[in-house]
């Protein structure tokens, strides 16, 4: 058998579009056997951890360019940079511990759950990112058509599951029922990661029922990192850039996390 029809057969894909290119750098640079092999079989990997990182973006469901790199740090200096490192090590990932990031609309709590649930999927996790609109929509919808549980399995798939705008809108005690469901099948298996521009004291509100939000934050803090962002929204901030606001910057800070 030829060496593409092996190539074809070990479903080597990457390397056999790539086959020339690779010998002949390895003629130009002398490369001995063992060193050839090595970096053809880099060639195969780094195709399939590409493939691998597109096919689970696409999954998960990432709002684009929210990075870490490109987060500013700077404009908010009561974030601990530290901690968000330490989060994007990934280590709460593994441990299927939580992230909680608190605080007034337009401070960068959706950039950074964005930024950890893309370092997450390039780490060769799965992820999925949704407004707690849109998850509660989807587990209305599973429980009317008696779906409920497999949605709720199927939540539970993603390694690390985004809540965004959690405190936006307020829930009906059914919607909290479904949301605290949602939170005991995670809890401990899988990590969420969840922004909201309430604080836990308010939760109770938020959730239409005192017993219920209490029954939720002790699951989901139980083993979570918390961050309480205080300061301007970026987005007026730009609008000041521009010259479109006064001087004075909007003092909006949420209340201290419970």
């Amino acid at each position: 058998m030829e060496l593409h029809g092996l190539l074809d057969k070990l479903k080597l894909d990457y390397l056999g579009a790539q086959l020339d290119a690779v010998c002949e750098q390895a003629a130009k640079r002398d490369l001995d056997y063992r060193a050839f092999l090595t970096e053809a079989l880099h060639v195969e990997y780094r195709g399939r951890r590409h493939k691998g990182i597109e096919t689970r973006l696409k999954q998960a469901r990432l709002p684009v360019g929210q990075t870490l790199e490109s987060f500013d740090f700077s404009y908010q200096p009561s974030i601990d940079k530290k901690v968000v490192m330490e989060l994007a090590s990934l280590a709460f990932v593994e441990r299927g511990h939580n992230a909680v990031l608190l605080g007034p609309p337009g401070v960068g709590k959706t950039h950074l759950a964005v930024a950890l649930g893309l370092k997450a999927v390039e780490a060769g996790h799965r992820a999925l990112f949704l407004t707690l609109d849109e998850l509660l929509t989807r587990l209305r919808r599973a429980q009317s058509e008696q779906r409920l549980d497999k949605v709720l399995q199927q939540l539970t798939y993603p390694k690390v599951l985004i809540l965004d705008e959690m405190g936006y809108l307020p829930m009906s005690r059914d919607e909290a029922s479904l949301f605290f469901r949602l939170v005991t099948r995670r809890y401990e298996r899988a990590s969420l990661i969840i922004t909201s521009n309430k604080s836990f004291a308010d939760w109770g509100e938020v959730l239409g029922d005192r017993v219920m939000a209490t029954a939720i934050l002790d699951r989901l803090l139980h083993h979570a990192t918390a961050i309480n962002i205080k300061g301007e929204s970026y987005r007026l901030k730009e609008k000041r850039k521009a010259g479109l606001m006064g001087k004075s910057p909007l003092k909006s800070e949420p209340k201290e996390a419970a």
